[in-house]
C-alpha cells in the first residue's frame, strides 16, 4: 500500500514520518520512500544532499517527491559561514573545519576534465562563495577584477579552509554568508532507480563538477543513469557546472583522455558509446525524463546537460538563462543544454536567453526535434555536431548575431526566423555513430560531409554587425552542392571506380525552397520560389513585464512566397541515416501548426508565425 511520507522543519528524524510527526530532513524519507509512495516537504531551508534509495518498476508506482502546496521549500548544496573578521587591506576573513566538507572539499577540487580548456596558472574551483544569495567571483589574478568588484579566495589548510574575501563596502557579519560544501541537492549515489518525480522546489549553491560526455556528470538534481523521471515546476540556479543532469554514470569512462593522455577524448568518447551499449544502453533501460516547466538560472557550464542518459526524453516549457554568461572558465561543453546522443529527444517552447551558447546537441542527436523555442540575448544560439540526421528545427526564433553553427549533415530547417548569421563546415576527422530508427542499436558510423539539410518556408535575415569570414546571412554557403540526390551520384561516378576517396571530393545536396531574405541576406544559387530583399527588417526581441515581443519589418514580397505543408513524406531521407524524418513513435512528421499554437493553412506563411505579413509588426512570442 502506498504511503505518504511528510518533512517539515519542526520535525525530527526519530519521529514516524506522518503529518503531525514529520521527519526533519529529507533524506531521512528517501531511506524510506518506495513504489507508489509520496514524500510531501513543508517550508524551509533544507541543507543536506538527498540521495534517494529506492526507485519504482513502473511508470504507474512512481515515487513523487513534492514541495507541500502553496509552500516555498529550498535546498541548498551549502552551509552558512559566520565570524568574519576584516583585515587591514579592508578584506575579511573566516575559516571553516574541514570535516564539513565530508570527502571531497570543493575549494580543492577544480573545474577540470575533457575538453577543459583554461589557463594553468589560475585554477577554478568547484567552490563558490554567496553574499545575500549572490554568487561571487573566485580571484584568479587582480588584472582580472573589476573596481569594487566582490572576489573570494581560499586556502586549504591541513584541517581548515581559510577563506579571503573583497565584500566591497558590505559588512559580512550583517549579511548571510554561504560557501558549496556539497557536490549535489537530489541524486543518487546508485543506478537504476527509475520512476521518481521531483516537482516544487527550489534548489541552488551547489558545487557540481566538470562534466563532459567521458565521465559521470553531477548535477544539482540529476537523474544518474535510470529512466523515466519527471523534474517538473523547479526553480534551479546557482550551479558551479551544471543544474540538472541526464547524463552518463562512471563505469563506462572517466575523463582517460585528460588522465592518461594516451588517446584522444574523441577515441574515449566513442568507446564510451560501445561500452554503454554493451552494458545495456536501450530504449527499455535508460532515459524517457520529462524535464518541464522549471527555471533554471546562473550555472557556470550547464542548465542541463546529459551524454546517453537523455536520450528519448522530452524538454519543454523551460526558462534557462545566465549560462556560461559569468566567463569563468571555459571548456566546450557549454550551453543552455547541452546533449550528447540524445536520440528521438524533443526539445520545445522553451525560453533560453542570455546564455553564452543557447543549445548544443552533439553526436547521435538523431530523431530530435527542436521546435516552438524562442532564443534570444545569446551570444549564439544553437549548434548541431557530428550528427547525421534525421533530426528537425521548426518554428523557432533564433535571435542571436550569430545564432547557427552547423556541424551536421541531415538536418531539416522549417518555418524558423534566423535573425543572424550560420557558420556552416564539414568534419572529415571524426566518424560518430548513427542508429536504426528509434534505437540505440548502432547502424555505422560517418564524417560529416556537410550539406544534405533542407531549408524550407523559413525566414532569414542578417543582424551580423560586422563581416564575417566564417558565419553567413542565409544559405549562400551552400553554393557548390548539388539540388538533387540524383545530380550528386552522378557527379561521384565521374570520378570512376573508387570508394570513399571519391565521396569526399564532392559535396552532398543542399534542398531548398520558399524561403524569405531579408536585410540583403543571400540564398543557395539553386534555390527556386525564394524571395531575396535589401528590405531592412529592423528585427528586435524585446523583453516588457508581461512577456516578450517581435518586432520585424518585411519586404512587400513576403506575401508573395508559394509555400508548401512541410511532411515526412516532403523531407525524404537523409544519404547517410536512411531513416525518415518523423515521430518518436514512428507517425508520420506534419509541420501544420505555428509557434503559438496556430493552425496553418494549406499556404502556410513562412517563419514560425502563421498570419506575419507586409510592414512593420509587433507580436507577442512569449507569456511571462
Amino acid at each position: 500500500m502506498a504511503k505518504e511520507y511528510h518533512v517539515a522543519k519542526h520535525g525530527n528524524d526519530k519521529n514516524k514520518g506522518t503529518y503531525e510527526s514529520p521527519f526533519l530532513t529529507i533524506s531521512k524519507a528517501a531511506k524510506f520512500a518506495d513504489e507508489g509512495d509520496t514524500v510531501i516537504v513543508h517550508e524551509g531551508e533544507y541543507r543536506e544532499w538527498v540521495k534517494p534509495a529506492n526507485g519504482a518498476r513502473t511508470n504507474a508506482h512512481r515515487i513523487t517527491y513534492t514541495a507541500a502546496e502553496g509552500e516555498k521549500v529550498i535546498i541548498k548544496g551549502s552551509e552558512i559561514l559566520a565570524g568574519w573578521t576584516k583585515t587591514e587591506d579592508g578584506k575579511w576573513t573566516a575559516s571553516v573545519d574541514n570535516a564539513i566538507f565530508g570527502e571531497e572539499n570543493p575549494y580543492e577540487t577544480e573545474v577540470n576534465g575533457d575538453w577543459m580548456i583554461r589557463s594553468l596558472d589560475h585554477p577554478c574551483h568547484t567552490g563558490m562563495v554567496y553574499l545575500n544569495g549572490k554568487a561571487l567571483r573566485e580571484i584568479n589574478s587582480l588584472k582580472e577584477i573589476e573596481e569594487n568588484e566582490m572576489f573570494w579566495d581560499a586556502k586549504v589548510e591541513d584541517d581548515q579552509t581559510v577563506f579571503t574575501v573583497f565584500f566591497g563596502d558590505e559588512d559580512p557579519n550583517e549579511g548571510l554568508v554561504e560557501i558549496n560544501v556539497r557536490k549535489c541537492c537530489f541524486y543518487p549515489e546508485k543506478t537504476g532507480l527509475n520512476y521518481i518525480t521531483v516537482r516544487g522546489f527550489e534548489m541552488a549553491q551547489c558545487a557540481t563538477t566538470w562534466a563532459p560526455p567521458t565521465t559521470e556528470q553531477f548535477g544539482i538534481i540529476g537523474t544518474h543513469w535510470s529512466k523515466g523521471w519527471i523534474i517538473e515546476n523547479n526553480i534551479i540556479h546557482d550551479a558551479r557546472c551544471s543544474a540538472v543532469s541526464l547524463g552518463k554514470e562512471l563505469s563506462t569512462g572517466d575523463h582517460e583522455a585528460t588522465r592518461y593522455r594516451r588517446k584522444p577524448g574523441y577515441q574515449t568518447q566513442l568507446e564510451v558509446v560501445f561500452k554503454a551499449k554493451r552494458m545495456g544502453w536501450s530504449r527499455e533501460t535508460i532515459g524517457s525524463h520529462i524535464v518541464r516547466n522549471n527555471v533554471i538560472y546562473d550555472c557556470g557550464q550547464n542548465g542541463i546537460v546529459g551524454h546517453l542518459g537523455s536520450a528519448f526524453s522530452e524538454i519543454y516549457n523551460n526558462e534557462i538563462y545566465n549560462i556560461g554568461s559569468k566567463n569563468e572558465y571555459f571548456g566546450y561543453e557549454i550551453a543552455g543544454i547541452k546533449l550528447h546522443a540524445a536520440i528521438d529527444t524533443q526539445v520545445h517552447h522553451n525560453n533560453i536567453h542570455h546564455c553564452s551558447m543557447g543549445s548544443w546537441f552533439d553526436w547521435q542527436a538523431q530523431g530530435i526535434h527542436l521546435y516552438n523555442n524562442v532564443y534570444h540575448h545569446n551570444f549564439k544560439d544553437f549548434w548541431f555536431e557530428v550528427t547525421h540526421g534525421p533530426h528537425i528545427v521548426s518554428n523557432n526564433i533564433f535571435g542571436a548575431k550569430y545564432c547557427f553553427l552547423n556541424a551536421a549533415q541531415g538536418g531539416a530547417y522549417v518555418h524558423n526566423l534566423f535573425c543572424g548569421g550560420i557558420y556552416r563546415y564539414d568534419v572529415i576527422e571524426r566518424a560518430t555513430p548513427y542508429h536504426y530508427a528509434h534505437s540505440t542499436d548502432i547502424k555505422g558510423t560517418a564524417v560529416v560531409y556537410g550539406a544534405d539539410d533542407r531549408y524550407y518556408n523559413n525566414i532569414f535575415l542578417n543582424t551580423m554587425t560586422s563581416p564575417s569570414t566564417q558565419y553567413f546571412a542565409g544559405t549562400a554557403m551552400y553554393n557548390g552542392s548539388p539540388a538533387t540526390l540524383e545530380e550528386y551520384i552522378e557527379r561521384v561516378k565521374k570520378h570512376g571506380k573508387g570508394d570513399v576517396e571519391y565521396f569526399m571530393r564532392e559535396r552532398q545536396p543542399a534542398y531548398m525552397a520558399h524561403n524569405y531574405y531579408g536585410d540583403g541576406a543571400e540564398a543557395f544559387e539553386f534555390e527556386q520560389d525564394s524571395v531575396m530583399t535589401e528590405t531592412a527588417s529592423g528585427v528586435q526581441i524585446i523583453e516588457e513585464e508581461d512577456g516578450l515581443y517581435l518586432e520585424i519589418t518585411l519586404d512587400e514580397r513576403f506575401e508573395t512566397l508559394a509555400t508548401d505543408t512541410i511532411t515526412t513524406e516532403y523531407l525524404g531521407v537523409p544519404r547517410i541515416t536512411e531513416e525518415v524524418y518523423e515521430n518518436p513513435d514512428g507517425t508520420p512528421i506534419r509541420i501544420d501548426t505555428d509557434l503559438l499554437g496556430k493552425a496553418r493553412g494549406e499556404r502556410p506563411t513562412a517563419g514560425p508565425i502563421e498570419g506575419l505579413c507586409a510592414g512593420k509588426q509587433r507580436i507577442k512570442i512569449w507569456n511571462k
